[in-house]
């Protein structure tokens, strides 16, 4: 493997990684890691970016990342990653927390879910950013199940990253709770999902939904760009009734037109 790649991993540890992933997805057999959960807590944001860079490199098929999930648990990683999420240490809790979502281990949902309400603030942004990358129903359950303790932000952005877009249509017709429903609206914007913008567009003008929701639905509006809802964005803007609500359609209105000036330069 060449040292120029782009994004090549900086720590010899982490390299030995990339090496090993590269091997599996090239079907060699039996491949291992052979490396403590220990020594990946070293340098863990240097491993999980390594293994990060070879899903993206394989793509987006499921075979490849069972390839690379299936490395760790042959080598016995994958059982002493999750082992360690209950670890009396919260920097091995966190670094677990973190190679367990890069790695894609599913069995580690639930323990990593408990991590939610820890004492310690890095084991618990460590814990929402993992379910983000693990992704899949129970992660997205997880996560909606502690949506009262877990940052917005950072609930949204998992939320996006995780969440399938059946997922998100779901959770936009039945929110559990008006948090629940900012977050999703929120993680659209996010995804730039430009399927998404006739509901948004119906939540921004529906006073029927909670003041919060609709605030999101317009800044979710202006996240995704979609001149096609101009108007409607323009007619909340002159006609809404409510003052936070019509500034937050008028900045996303502003913000198509800065997009569709960029487009025509």
């Amino acid at each position: 493997m060449g040292a120029a790649r782009a994004g090549a991993p900086r720590s010899d540890l982490a390299a030995r990684i990339d090496r090993v992933l590269d091997a599996a997805l090239a079907r060699e057999p039996e491949v291992m890691v052979s490396v403590s959960a220990d020594e990946l807590f070293q340098d863990p944001g240097a491993v999980a970016a390594a293994v990060t860079a070879t899903l993206d490199r394989a793509g987006a098929g499921l075979t490849a990342q069972w390839r690379v999930t299936e490395v760790f648990r042959r080598s016995g990683l994958g059982r002493e990653l999750v082992d360690s999420l209950v670890s009396p240490d919260p920097a091995a809790r966190a670094s677990a927390a973190q190679l367990c979502g890069a790695i894609r281990l599913s069995e580690a949902v639930l323990w990593i879910g408990d991590l939610l309400g820890d004492p310690n603030i890095q084991v618990r942004e460590a814990a929402i950013r993992a379910l983000g990358r693990l992704g899949g129903r129970r992660a997205v359950d997880t996560m909606m199940a502690a949506v009262d303790r877990v940052p917005m932000y950072r609930l949204a952005i998992s939320l996006s990253q995780a969440a399938s877009d059946i997922e998100i249509e779901t959770l936009i017709r039945q929110p559990k709770s008006e948090r629940a429903a900012v977050a999703t609206v929120l993680a659209c914007g996010l995804r730039r999902d430009s399927l998404r913008v006739p509901p948004l567009l119906g939540i921004a003008h529906d006073r029927r939904w909670p003041k919060r929701v609709r605030l999101a639905a317009c800044l979710a509006l202006g996240m995704i760009g979609d001149g096609s809802v101009a108007d409607g964005l323009g007619k909340l803007a002159t006609g809404e009734p409510d003052v936070a609500v019509k500034a937050a359609a008028a900045r996303a209105q502003r913000r198509l037109q800065r997009v569709a000036r960029r487009q025509r330069s």
